[in-house]
């Protein structure tokens, strides 16, 4: 089934109580429905964006709701809660739709400010349409509903030489360690039983980096997830206990799933591999524990990530960037074990999620540069490497550093005994500049991520 999303930007003033004249207020916001919106009928949405008002607030975490009835009931309603000068508000409006005046209507807003039920200002705001009409059309989407937990069920159907993997990583807010919980089924090659597998990895910011692994054991083919001796990884919920490694976690989902390969590449398996997030960005909450050290997670940023294939890439790298304000990056960049693909650039996987859109729109864009076709580009090593990439009118740069002290290196095997070794750093540090083509290039956005980046590369 499939829903809507779109964006909207308004301006106006706002007078708050106790305070002389006006002040100029503006709302950037996010809309999602569960279903396509429709004149017609009444249709909820979820809101999420930045209220900024002069001198009082800048909230990049606004959340609400939207009721978008312009027939039924004649309104267009906005609810939404945010941050300023230390008190949660609320801004409560809508627009009256009415055929005499049908763009006046549908283009202001007044609004009412409250602080619980006190009511403590009010204000008009408008849709600019000289200047915001065409991205507000451009930026519609109607995107098939996934349901994460359908993503969480396991893939695999007993075909031999296969590899299967439930990974999540996440930075605790309270202290910047990184975490990283991988689970992993390997169907051998031979034919032989499969067995489950995995670890639980920290990285703090000051301190050696610590893991422990559990497994293998017989997989004992669960239908909603990854679960064995002592670790599950189903939708919504993370347990285990490895060596002195023990976690409780409950996953939010922030974000609408996220497919790095094509989409038909997942549903249908013809790749040697292929990832997806079922969570692009989630929140974490709960305890983790490891020797003496206990952390209690509280809204701790993350994403948790699928892969199903053959096995590991010749050589790949990999990057998950929350970038904030409800913008996030995934990278994978892979040079296949295949022996004429193994000849080729790698292939990159570029996806940015950037005020609901995601950019490039489809991701075979960027993969075909590493068929000499596109303009997408990795180079890969350590302790630094970079991916580059632009289409018609946007390039972007990704510069990616994982610190020796906070990087990590395991080796495993892959289905058919190759061994693979992977060097993983939950607290790396990136670097990423978005540029857009007016005439020359110009900046459009830079983002500068201190030890909070969640990166690998890894090879066979």
């Amino acid at each position: 089934m499939r829903g809507t999303r779109f964006t909207e930007t308004m301006l106006g003033t706002v007078r708050l109580d106790g305070e002389p004249g006006q002040r100029r207020i503006r709302l950037d916001l996010r809309a999602a429905a569960d279903q396509v919106l429709l004149p017609h009928r009444t249709t909820p949405a979820r809101l999420a964006g930045r209220v900024r008002i002069a001198g009082h607030t800048d909230d990049p975490d606004a959340k609400g709701e939207l009721e978008v009835s312009p027939i039924a009931r004649r309104r267009i309603r906005y609810r939404l809660t945010f941050t300023a000068d230390g008190r949660r508000l609320t801004l409560d409006g809508w627009k009256s739709v009415t055929p005499r005046r049908p763009v006046t209507s549908m283009t202001v807003l007044p609004f009412t400010v409250y602080d619980g039920p006190a009511r403590v200002g009010e204000g008009v705001l408008r849709f600019p349409l000289a200047t915001g009409l065409l991205p507000f059309l451009l930026g519609f989407r109607f995107p098939c509903r996934e349901d994460p937990a359908e993503h969480a069920a396991p893939r695999w159907n007993g075909t031999p030489g296969r590899t299967e993997v439930w990974y999540t990583t996440l930075t605790d807010p309270a202290t910047g360690t990184g975490v990283w919980l991988h689970h992993e089924l390997t169907a051998p090659a031979d034919g032989s039983e499969p067995c489950a597998h995995g670890w639980a990895a920290v990285f703090p910011r000051e301190g050696d980096v610590r893991h422990a692994r559990f497994g293998p054991v017989p997989w004992t083919r669960p239908t909603d997830g990854f679960t064995t001796e002592g670790v599950t990884c189903v939708a919504g919920q993370l347990t285990g206990n490895a060596g002195d490694f023990h976690w409780r976690l409950h996953e939010q989902l922030q974000e609408a799933p996220l497919f790095t390969f094509p989409r038909w590449s997942w549903r249908r398996p013809v790749l040697p591999a292929a990832q997806m997030l079922p969570a692009a960005r989630a929140t974490y909450e709960g305890e983790l524990s490891y020797g003496d050290t206990t952390l209690n997670l509280r809204a701790a940023p993350g994403a948790s990530a699928r892969i199903y294939g053959h096995g590991n890439a010749h050589r790949w790298t990999w990057l998950h960037a929350d970038l904030g304000d409800g913008d996030v990056l995934e990278i994978v960049a892979a040079v296949s074990t295949r022996p004429v693909l193994r000849r080729l650039p790698p292939l990159v996987f570029l996806r940015l999620r950037r005020d609901g859109r995601t950019w490039p729109r489809r991701p075979e864009r960027s993969a075909i540069g590493g068929l000499g076709l596109g303009r997408f580009r990795a180079a890969m090593g350590l302790p630094e490497w970079t991916v580059t990439g632009r289409t018609a009118l946007r390039r972007i740069r990704v510069e990616v550093r994982q610190p020796p002290e906070r990087t990590l290196t395991l080796e495993y095997r892959d289905p058919d005994g190759a061994r693979a070794v992977c060097r993983n750093s939950e607290s790396a540090d990136a670097r990423v500049v978005l540029e857009r083509w007016w005439g020359h290039w110009r900046p459009e956005a830079t983002w500068e991520l201190d030890g909070t980046a969640h990166a690998e590369a890894g090879e066979r």
